[in-house]
């Protein structure tokens, strides 16, 4: 009974835990259905007395939303396509191969990850403006071809668990590291490559900095920047359009969660395992 008892406390605390969390997101999407008189009356209210897709067919027609979604889908499949070919590919030799200095090879790819990215983002746009790459989606799409350390550690931790047995029979069999690469390692290693695919994902689609240091036209900025840009350039701030925009961002991303979240759990819970 004791321990029934406890397991109760424990879920109930988790539940309460989660709804705390999970408030907000709650209150953005409820809000995304009030008119903007709705929503800022005194006191306020979670639900709206009427569900209304007003806000949604104002932010269709009288803003450029189509456009950022356009832009977003591009710099969030570029940058995780990008991810997964560099950074698997960079993980295999170290993970998979023996060579001279591989240690420090991988000592220095970690050590980068405690760089913060703003201390390198000036150098970066110095170059970018040599190449005369500002104001497009280059500076924010090509750096990713040249593998993320941490993506880096999480694809190579996954490869080592990987039985050395099937590099050997394959070998028997007459193929080459290559054929090795992307017959063997890359098929059993799916559930890695879609934890890190759905992260990457996420990250650049809500993804604020980067674009808003690199691009300035219009036309090219991604949702994120998009509502930004919109909630500085009204004169009233129409706080039931930004979020409408703001539901708009958040839903994709839950939706990829939970449909890759059996492959995210078992990429992390394998990924490290020895």
């Amino acid at each position: 009974m004791k321990r029934k008892g406890r397991q109760i406390a424990i879920y109930t605390l988790m539940m309460i835990v989660a709804v705390i969390m999970f408030f907000p997101i709650l209150w953005i999407i409820f809000s995304s259905f009030k008119s903007l008189i709705e929503f800022s009356s005194y006191p306020p209210r979670l639900l709206p007395k009427t569900f209304s897709l007003r806000n949604y067919s104002e932010i269709f027609s009288n803003t450029k939303l189509p456009l950022y979604l356009r832009n977003t889908l591009i710099l969030m499949i570029g940058n995780t396509v990008g991810t997964l070919l560099s950074s698997s590919m960079v993980a295999y030799p170290l993970a998979r191969m023996e060579f001279k200095g591989k240690s420090l090879v991988f000592g220095l790819i970690i050590a980068t990850m405690m760089i913060p990215s703003y201390v390198t983002i000036v150098p970066q746009y110095i170059l970018f403006r040599y190449l005369g790459w500002l104001d497009s989606f280059l500076p924010i799409i090509v750096p990713a071809f040249f593998a993320y350390p941490y993506n880096v550690f999480l694809f190579r931790q996954f490869y080592r668990t990987i039985p050395r047995e099937l590099d050997e029979a394959a070998k028997i069999d007459g193929c080459n590291e290559w054929q090795i690469f992307w017959k063997i390692i890359v098929p059993i290693s799916k559930p890695i490559f879609i934890t890190i695919g759905v992260l990457s994902s996420i990250y650049w689609w809500n993804e604020f900095f980067v674009p808003m240091v690199f691009i300035n036209s219009e036309d090219l900025k991604p949702l994120s920047v998009g509502i930004y840009s919109f909630s500085r350039t009204t004169f009233i701030v129409r706080w039931d359009l930004i979020m409408a925009m703001a539901t708009i961002m958040i839903i994709p991303p839950m939706i990829l969660f939970l449909l890759a979240r059996e492959y995210i759990t078992a990429g992390i819970k394998t990924t490290g395992l020895k």
